[in-house]
């Protein structure tokens, strides 16, 4: 409306429509309030919400994930396989065939001619590679546009399904501040950016010295990395062998043995960990004690095997009521093959 119109009745005169006027204005003066986003319960046992999407069945969901693993582990090699797989729709991981779309890799640790190297080695250098695969060796930090420019990658895409930020410390905000609320902040806008617009955002980032009972207190900083994360993601070496640990809000917990394959440059699913690391365990106390063709200790068993001692002790109650090896003594256990061996 013109600011010369002095009134209400010159207005209608003038033939201004005063109500949506009124309406525009209302709506600019309103200011923001928590209804705008609350709601009912009964409202929402109302709703029909889509059931979670995979991107890499059963590994990596829609919203914002974390690969973390030690430094020269093969964290790159594990992002730069499933990038491929997405964009070519072949499977990975050994099996598991992923939803096939766009992917945005950014490889912000390598040049052009390693990332052409580390392509030729996983896919080859004769047939072609994925159309739907975007490649970058250069990202804006988050806070100077990073987001913004991912925004655009997704808009632009025809059917955008997985971005791969390698690492984090290349995008995150530079800043003095520390502690929770820090790491916590440096995460919010890409997972809010994933969860609204239903993608995988997937932050390949570090994991701190020395071991923890909890895997998810490995990941390098405070909890407010893995608080902010829906799904870590723990690539982790052991004496075991290698295992690819999940957990998250919309995921079961689960923690899959894994090998790298050196030739292939590809790592593969071997099975569920747990069972295959007790299976190994078992090997290695059986053929200690066999060995030794008499009785040892808990101690000495774990020092020969170069297994820790807690889980020696552990795996040996179970092998004893399970009959595998005999206890004889306080502390001392034998091969059931060396038992007749030892009666006088």
């Amino acid at each position: 409306m013109s600011n010369d119109i002095k009134d209400v009745n010159e207005a209608l005169a003038r033939g201004h429509d005063i109500l949506r006027t009124a309406d525009d204005t209302w709506g600019r003066l309103k200011q923001p309030s928590w209804r705008d986003h609350a709601f009912l319960a009964s409202e929402l046992q109302r709703k029909d919400h889509p059931p979670i999407r995979y991107i890499i069945p059963g590994v990596v969901p829609e919203g914002l994930s974390m690969l973390a693993g030690r430094p020269k582990l093969g964290k790159s090699w594990l992002a730069l396989e499933l990038a491929a797989a997405v964009a070519g729709g072949t499977p990975c991981l050994g099996e598991i065939v992923p939803e096939q779309g766009d992917v945005l890799y950014c490889a912000l640790e390598d040049n052009e001619r390693r990332l052409k190297n580390r392509m030729t080695k996983l896919l080859g250098p004769n047939l072609p590679w994925p159309h739907c695969l975007t490649l970058t060796t250069k990202w804006e930090r988050l806070d100077k546009g990073g987001v913004r420019d991912i925004k655009d990658w997704i808009e632009s895409s025809q059917s955008p399904r997985l971005v791969i930020l390698d690492t984090l410390a290349s995008v995150r905000q530079v800043t003095n501040k520390e502690g929770y609320a820090a790491d916590y902040q440096a995460l919010t806008a890409i997972h809010r950016l994933a969860n609204d617009r239903g993608i995988a955002i997937l932050v390949l980032h570090h994991q701190r010295k020395g071991e923890a009972e909890d895997p998810i207190d490995t990941i390098s900083g405070t909890l407010g990395i893995a608080g902010c994360v829906d799904t870590p993601i723990i690539l982790s070496r052991k004496t075991a062998g290698a295992s690819l640990y999940v957990r998250g809000r919309d995921v079961e917990e689960t923690e899959h043995a894994v090998q790298f394959d050196k030739a292939l440059c590809r790592w593969r699913i071997v099975g569920d960990a747990d069972e295959l690391h007790r299976s190994d365990t078992r090997r290695k106390i059986l053929a200690t004690l066999k060995e030794a063709a008499g009785s040892l200790g808990p101690s000495v068993i774990a020092d020969r095997a170069g297994l820790s001692e807690p889980v020696v002790r552990n795996r040996l109650s179970a092998m004893v009521q399970a009959g595998e090896v005999t206890k004889v003594g306080r502390g001392e256990y034998i091969h059931p093959d060396c038992e007749t061996s030892l009666r006088p």
